[in-house]
């Protein structure tokens, strides 16, 4: 059945039909079609990390199609192999032992987030299970240069809403519970791995700060915050010699600053910071754990050298190489760096830096099979709310649409409004797949960060607080009237799509303000904030109150009620246009009830929805063949309500696991890929 058709059959006489393509469309026609499988398959290589010693790298690569960690020696790099052999989900982060004999990494099962602490002994090639627990969620709590036998790390099996911490030997895998964690949101160590400081939530929302002695938590805090400052304010860690504590801190102004404090005395002092956004991001002594360089980002990264030998190489680099410029992984004796270059219209490299030497050498490219492809160049925007804010964009249009590079597109485009998730997290500048990829299909893509998007100080979180489908939604609706108004987009080639948050913000999209937009793409979203804040993981406990707050709260008659004015399920009713939805089936953030629910709510309602569920996946799909399936569902669904070009779905569906509960003759191509 076509989508035509089966909308006219039902209630849903006003939905979309198909689109034809468009002059600006068929004019980006001529730009080569990228693949699919060259922007969501496996990369050649990612996650370089040099060893402390300095005398190995290891790397993420394909291994029988699935990542894998891969080792070298740093000066035989044509001597790499393979350190594991996952069959089934990739490797997606790793790191070294302090002592270089062993590279670990976590993983959990079909997505579920129950991460176990794996490792693999350099030499011998054996893999331990250093975590043999289930149902547990392991957390590193710290790996310090100065010890080089053990870390410190934080299970949750005896109580799943708590991390205790355990001293885990490395050679031997003996764990020895060091303070239990009944209460605490974590714990800070020195580099001694001594325990200094303990996170407590408190019932405003914020955390008490509390000073640990001898494993033991003192009774009064000795710093606390409120909700305002509660994502924004956080101890960074200690110098290695703990004269010095590093925050990062709001109390008291709006963006976070860079604080050091003097551990004895208590005092404190400002040793970087912006009025535009916050500290973001740190560069510390792989020795003396001194902070040398922090970056603050508004639009762009920008990195500030509080060190002078620091801040020579950083600008040597920056000289050197073409694209933002970011240090990964540094030696312990600091002479060797790991540095990735992000030219955005190009695949991200990796190089490796020889500070004594002022030599770089190439490690690898991401995606080589991108070289030539027509990736697009990111505009930066600074957009305003209806009510003054400021909202940092990024724009990405389509290839031969912007002739003159000025931003603008020389005739309007359809457009996809692409949403973070969190929503406490933010869109940033640089390569990203999807904006090359819907760009590629003949769209612009606008990537918003509205308010409650973190880095932007506090006022701008807080302006989000109990404005779920309110004054959040309002700025992305801000965003899409701009489009129109400067002729970006016309108003009835406009989507919307994203996940978690994102995911929710596409189902208030066609739900709150149900012709806005031409259709939407929900990837894992709530549909019924009462049950997400109701099956929440149990380690998220420490963050309840603060939910509360920022959402609504579903033990006071008031809360409950504002949760359920702003749940899309509960105004599925309203849904005039196609909805595409994606679900993990063990996402244990967002369960699939969430997509279950809004699924079922459309069906009662005889309106139509495509549903595309996935059983081994959980919050987002990490197996690349799902994901690619998903995204080769989502361009000819895009397709169909927009008119932009798609590569056929061909049997992308049939080698993953994705099964079609409802609605595969509403997405062109999907029925017969199923056959």
């Amino acid at each position: 059945m076509t989508l035509v058709k089966a909308l006219c059959l039902g209630v849903l006489v006003t939905l979309s039909t198909y689109s034809t393509t468009t002059p600006a469309v068929a004019a980006a026609q001529a730009a080569p079609l990228i693949e699919r499988s060259k922007l969501f398959g496996n990369p050649s290589r990612a996650g370089a990390s040099l060893s402390p010693d300095g005398q190995w790298l290891s790397w993420l690569a394909p291994r029988d199609g699935v990542m894998n960690i891969w080792v070298a020696p740093v000066a035989r790099l044509d001597e790499a192999r393979p350190l594991t052999a996952s069959k089934d989900r990739p490797i997606r982060q790793s790191f070294w032992a302090p002592d270089s004999s062993m590279v670990m990494y976590i993983q959990d099962k079909g997505g579920d987030e129950n991460f176990l602490l794996y490792g693999i002994d350099l030499q011998s090639g054996q893999e331990r299970t250093l975590t043999p627990f289930s149902n547990t969620r392991v957390e590193i709590v710290n790996v310090s240069p100065l010890v080089k036998d053990r870390i410190l790390i934080g299970l949750n099996n005896r109580d799943a809403r708590w991390h205790d911490v355990h001293s885990l030997e490395l050679k031997t895998g003996k764990l020895t519970e060091i303070i239990r964690g009944d209460g605490y949101a974590g714990f800070i160590a020195d580099a001694n791995l001594a325990l200094r400081m303990a996170l407590r939530p408190n019932d405003s929302g914020g955390y008490d700060f509390f000073t640990v002695r001898n494993n033991v938590v003192d009774s009064k805090p000795v710093a606390t915050t409120t909700l305002e400052d509660s994502l924004t304010t956080q101890p960074v860690g200690f110098t290695t010699d703990s004269k010095t504590l590093y925050w990062i801190d709001s109390r008291g102004r709006n963006t976070t600053a860079l604080v050091a404090q003097d551990v004895a005395s208590g005092k404190t002092r400002v040793i970087g910071e912006s009025a535009r956004a916050d500290v973001s991001n740190t560069m510390s002594n792989p020795r003396s754990g001194e902070i040398e360089a922090y970056a603050v980002n508004f639009l762009r990264e920008e990195w500030t050298a509080l060190d002078s030998k620091i801040g020579a190489d950083l600008a040597w680099l920056r000289d050197q190489l073409k694209g933002d410029v970011s240090v990964t992984t540094r030696t312990d004796d600091d002479r060797l760096w790991t540095v990735a270059v992000d030219p955005v219209v190009a695949s991200p490299s990796v190089y490796l830096f020889d500070r004594a030497q002022r030599t770089l050498k190439q490690l690898y490219v991401s995606r080589p099979e991108l070289q030539g492809a027509p990736l697009q160049p990111m505009h930066t925007l600074e957009l305003k709310s209806r009510d003054g804010l400021t909202l940092p964009s990024y724009l990405t249009l389509p290839p031969g649409s912007d002739a003159n590079g000025d931003g603008r597109p020389e005739a309007s485009v359809p457009l996809v409004l692409l949403v973070h998730g969190g929503p406490w997290a933010r869109d940033d500048y640089g390569y990203d797949a999807y904006h090359q990829w819907l760009a590629n299909r003949g769209y612009a893509v606008l990537s918003v960060n509205f308010r409650g998007s973190t880095g932007f100080g506090k006022q701008f979180v807080e302006a989000a607080n109990l404005e779920w489908a309110g004054k959040m939604h309002d700025d992305l609706i801000d965003a899409v009237q701009w489009a129109i108004n400067n002729k970006v987009a016309p108003a009835d080639k406009i989507a919307i799509m994203g996940g978690s948050y994102g995911g929710y913000a596409t189902l208030v999209g066609l739900t709150f303000t149900p012709t806005t937009f031409a259709c939407g793409v929900d990837i894992v979203g709530p549909s019924n904030l009462e049950t997400l804040l109701k099956t929440i993981p149990p380690y998220w406990t420490a963050g309840i109150a603060q939910f509360h707050q920022r959402m609504g709260n579903p033990n006071t008659a008031d809360g409950l009620k504002l949760l359920k004015e702003r749940s899309p399920l509960y105004k599925a009713g309203n849904i005039v246009r196609p909805l595409l939805i994606g679900q993990g089936a063990n996402d244990p953030r967002v369960n699939q009830a969430e997509s279950d629910q809004i699924v079922s709510a459309m069906k009662s309602k005889g309106i139509p929805v495509t549903y595309v569920l996935f059983p081994d996946e959980g919050h987002g799909f990490a197996r690349p063949e799902n994901n690619i399936a998903f995204n080769a569902i989502t361009e000819n669904f895009l397709s169909g309500c927009l008119g932009g070009r798609a590569e056929a779905i061909g049997a992308t569906v049939k080698v993953s696991s994705a099964k079609v509960p409802e609605g595969a003759g509403f997405t062109p191509g999907l029925e017969a890929a199923l056959k």
